[in-house]
């Protein structure tokens, strides 16, 4: 009987939902275009191709990627890889934290008490961390899988899915770019898109984003909206 009374009791208990949050990091928690067009810069001309990368050339990369800036920047292949090891070493030797965008760490902060949070980001997780340690966020990331793992972003983001939540958990992908908001639509994520990040806003919407936010009071509101 006591055997029976368990098994009744597990078919009724169901484990209760969180929320998952997968933040991107450039563009979104750290301020970080003018550096990476100047170290974009840099690097083109110690490969003996000068160039003067814009904001526009941001805004036009799909996907969000040193790749693809490079590419953009009319790098010849065999240089692409020396150019993004060039571009992360300068952010890896940056001599001050990098800077986050106002309102973000409280804005962090408070997201954290509210679900678990991992960073998918293609720039250092060294970085990434001296960045979250500098403005006390340390404790409310739970997981950082930047450049050093070499999966392609959709099985990162998946991997951070399944290490943080379980089926049936609300997801939450937050980015700056295109191909943020298309990858939540992949992986079965809410897409929250920042206005303050490195791609048009426009573009964004027209991208299908569930949510543009233009704040992060805007972008903790969004992440409230549904209950579990």
């Amino acid at each position: 009987m006591r055997l029976n009374f368990l098994g009744a009791l597990a078919l009724k208990y169901t484990p209760m939902m969180k929320r998952i949050i997968l933040l991107d990091f450039d563009g979104v928690l750290a301020d970080t275009a003018d550096l990476m067009l100047r170290f974009s810069a840099e690097v083109c001309a110690g490969l003996g191709n000068p160039c003067t990368p814009t904001r526009a050339d941001l805004e036009a990369l799909r996907p969000m990627s040193f790749d693809s800036l490079g590419r953009r920047l009319g790098l010849p292949e065999d240089m692409i890889g020396e150019y993004i090891e060039g571009c992360l070493a300068r952010f890896r030797e940056y001599p001050a934290p990098l800077p986050a965008f106002p309102g973000i760490p409280e804005a962090v902060a408070r997201l954290a008490q509210q679900g678990r949070i991992g960073i998918v980001t293609g720039n250092g997780a060294a970085a990434v961390r001296r960045f979250l340690e500098h403005h006390g966020l340390a404790r409310s990331i739970e997981l950082v899988l930047g450049e050093e793992d070499p999966r392609p972003r959709l099985e990162k983001l998946r991997a951070v899915m399944e290490a943080l939540g379980q089926p049936g958990d609300t997801f939450y992908m937050i980015g700056d770019a295109v191909s943020d908001v298309t990858n939540a639509r992949v992986i079965g994520a809410t897409s929250v898109a920042v206005a303050w990040g490195h791609q048009n806003p426009d573009d964004l919407r027209r991208a299908g984003a569930d949510f543009l936010v233009a704040s992060p009071e805007e972008l903790v509101a969004a992440i409230s909206t549904k209950d579990l």
